[in-house]
């Protein structure tokens, strides 16, 4: 019922008020017209049946979208219409009997009671919508302001982490940084696909975007411009922030892991992620065409870093993986359900 009162005809269709009473009067007329139409129908079967009783949804319609001055006018029209036309003496402003005049006062009062009602829920419901407009933009700004100082920290995090990758003299210890640099740049990617504002809904990350953007800034990174390739094929779909993140960050050590070990000895080989809606949910694959892996890594407590990170990320996307590796390369899958 409140989003009655938000429509505002005279709003609409004159917003910059200089047509308004035009907008107003055109409408109480057009309701006006569309009672006495409905009089006349019920004039053919029952003659002068509720004389007034079609006065109270005319007005209220007409003070609720039309303001008071629009009510009022098709109060007044009404009135005159059913005195003239309906009541005994038809075709005359004579009453008949003095019961006539009674009723004539007594609709009167009913009428002009629910035009003042009419306007008072239509003005209580602008003021309300007006109010909630205001939080919506102080919601918004506060979210902004937010997304700017997050994206500064992200930016603080990856320039410190980059900052001490280059000054790191251990291979082991620059690797390291290397990977967590690239593990916050995957989180601080779906922030900014969060608020960017193509996702389906606010708390959302439409995923072929993200992902594309992924692999693009990973074969950047991982210098995979030369002679191997990562290709990226995915199906547009909004999955919630926190999943996202943890999607994004198993293609991010998926495919770190194979630009690392998949191409030993090898100066070409192409990495392949598809992220794909299936029956169930979706499935995302990352495969390789590298030499393949000695043996499936497992789940232990020995296990290295990286494949505890993976699984850690498998279970907080709500997934299962599975791997096939052989001479013709590595094939991670990992069906997500929805």
């Amino acid at each position: 019922m409140g989003r009655l009162g938000e429509t505002d005809l005279a709003d609409r269709l004159s917003p910059s008020g200089r047509g308004t009473w035009i907008v107003q009067l055109v409408f109480a007329l057009l309701i006006t017209g569309l009672t006495i139409a409905l009089r006349a129908v019920i004039d053919s079967f029952a003659p002068a049946a509720g004389p007034f009783a079609l006065g109270f949804p005319a007005i209220l319609v007409a003070t609720l979208f039309g303001r008071w001055q629009a009510g009022l006018v098709t109060c007044v029209l009404t009135l005159l219409y059913n005195w003239y036309f309906v009541l005994p003496t038809q075709h005359s402003f004579l009453l008949k009997t003095a019961d006539d005049g009674a009723r004539l006062v007594l609709a009167t009062i009913n009428y002009v009671a629910v035009l003042v009602i009419a306007e008072l829920f239509r003005r209580a419901v602008r003021r309300a919508t007006a109010e909630r407009d205001r939080e919506l933009a102080e919601r918004d700004l506060f979210l902004e302001e937010f997304d700017h100082r997050v994206k500064n920290n992200f930016t603080l995090v990856a320039a410190l982490l980059d900052m001490q990758r280059r000054r790191a003299k251990d291979g082991e210890t620059a690797e390291a940084l290397s990977s967590a640099l690239s593990r916050v740049e995957s989180i601080a990617r779906a922030h900014r696909h969060l608020y960017r504002g193509g996702a389906a809904s606010r708390g959302e990350v439409d995923m072929a975007t993200y992902l594309e953007e992924l692999c693009a800034a990973l074969a950047e990174a991982l210098f995979l411009r030369g002679a191997i390739t990562l290709d990226c094929f995915c199906d547009h779909g909004a999955i919630p922030r926190d999943r996202a993140v943890s999607i994004g960050l198993i293609v991010n050590e998926l495919v770190t892991n194979a630009a690392k070990h998949a191409f030993a000895g090898r100066e070409s080989g192409r990495i392949e992620v598809r992220f794909e809606a299936a029956s169930s949910g979706w499935t995302l694959v990352v495969r390789d065409d590298g030499v393949g892996m000695p043996e499936i890594p497992k789940a232990r407590k020995d296990g290295g870093l990286g494949q505890k990170l993976i699984d850690g990320f498998v279970r907080q996307a709500r997934g299962k993986a599975s791997v096939e590796t052989g001479d013709e390369g590595t094939k991670v899958t990992v069906v997500l359900e929805a």
